[in-house]
């Protein structure tokens, strides 16, 4: 089946052509058309399947239609995820597939000042993406009505209540209509899951897009072993090789992140970072940055594991281990997005082989070992620009030195 199939506005259809998108992937194949009968869907898909789109093209199309019969006023549809960027990120979205309908939409999140949003509330949104803390705050000021409800979308809710917002979503119910159409989007299930779910849908139509290994099957992924204090070296190999390619590097810990730019920088090698600690106006520009290619070597904490959708990276480096194996899937599922295939390489200490071993029994596969032999190993070290972090380099400039690699 392709979009061209679905009876949806022709400028939908028009937009999804400009973006390169023919064919469903399997969540939006078996979302989108229950979403526009009307149904409640409970939806479990791993990361990078298209998840965003399957909620965006349906609810657009059904407020189109409905508004260009009559215009309503106060917010028809209510986007819940749980972190600014992601707010921002679906909003691009709605706005870029329903750019020539007649569907106001927005976004609130904190970070920023709520003045402007105030005032694009006060001239009326048909579509509203928001954090639950903002959200609640103008509720509770009296900036947003939510009396007229339709559409209610939970987007990544397992990370909602990893971030304790359980509480605010239930909450939510108040003040809402009991009538309405929920859809509910989740990368994993859980028990909690499931109560929280079946609490706000009714009769759901039940999606689950779950292979037995949660890794997109579009991302090729290996792993190499590489001592702590040599990633560095490597990460410089890599991206020097491919200069024009898109990287997402993880690491860690804000620190890591921050000595890892430090050391690219040494080799000049052009690199900006995100984490928690960076003021959420300059972590949208280094997105946007990113996204436009501006910069094309991104290092991050997992703040820019989940939910955040860049197009077109060539390459994950898991330069640290998560030790939390799920936060592998979803640093991972930031390349092959969608129908692109991605490639993903973890560096591996020894310290970290234990996360490794937990890496690979939550994804129920052996990692594919990329072997380096010892003498490229000692190659990449000595091929390094950083010539003042590089003992083997400043040993082979020493002109007194008449020593042997084995010697070393």
């Amino acid at each position: 089946m392709k979009f061209d199939d679905y009876r949806i506005s022709p400028k939908i259809k028009a937009e999804l052509k400009k973006l390169g998108f023919n064919k469903p992937t399997d969540i939006q194949f078996k979302a989108i058309q229950p979403i526009l009968n009307g149904e409640d869907v409970l939806a479990i898909a791993q990361t990078g399947t298209g998840k965003t789109a399957a909620f965006v093209i349906p609810i657009l199309e059904q407020l189109d239609s409905k508004l260009r019969k009559k215009k309503v006023e106060g917010i028809s549809c209510l986007v819940l995820v749980p972190t600014r960027e992601l707010a921002i990120q679906i909003l691009d979205v709605f706005k870029t597939i329903g750019k020539d309908l007649n569907v106001v939409c927005s976004s609130i999140h904190g970070g920023v000042e709520q003045d402007p949003q105030i005032k694009q509330l006060n001239k009326g949104v048909d579509i509203l993406v928001a954090t639950p803390g903002r959200m609640f705050d103008l509720v509770s000021q009296g900036h947003l009505d939510m009396k007229k409800l339709e559409f209610l979308v939970l987007d990544e809710a397992d990370h909602m209540l990893d971030l304790g917002f359980i509480k605010d979503i239930q909450d939510l119910l108040k003040h809402i209509p009991k009538k309405r159409q929920t859809l509910f989007f989740s990368a994993t299930i859980t028990k909690k899951i499931k109560t929280l779910a079946y609490s706000l849908v009714q009769n759901a139509i039940r999606i689950q897009i779950s292979p037995n290994n949660p890794v997109a099957k579009n991302i090729d992924h290996a792993v190499a072993f590489i001592e702590m204090d040599d990633k560095r070296f490597f990460l410089e190999n890599v991206l020097k090789e491919y200069p024009e390619s898109k990287f997402v590097v993880f690491v860690r810990t804000k620190i890591r992140a921050e000595r890892v730019m430090a050391a690219m920088k040494r080799v000049e090698v052009s690199t900006e970072f995100l984490h928690g600690g960076v003021e959420q106006k300059e972590r949208f520009e280094i997105l946007d940055r990113f996204r436009k290619g501006e910069n094309k070597v991104l290092v991050t904490t997992d703040v820019a594991a989940r939910g955040i959708d860049i197009p077109d990276v060539d390459y994950v480096i898991n330069y640290d281990l998560p030790d939390v194996p799920e936060n592998y899937v979803h640093r991972v599922g930031r390349t092959g997005r969608g129908n692109k295939r991605g490639q993903a390489l973890a560096f591996c200490s020894e310290e970290e082989k234990l996360f490794l071993t937990e890496i690979e029994e939550y994804t129920g596969e052996d990692i594919e070992h990329y072997d380096i032999p010892k003498g490229e190993y000692f190659d990449i070290i000595a091929d390094s620009e950083d010539a003042s972090h590089n003992w083997k380099k400043l040993i082979r400039e020493d002109n007194d030195f008449n020593g042997t690699e084995e010697e070393w």
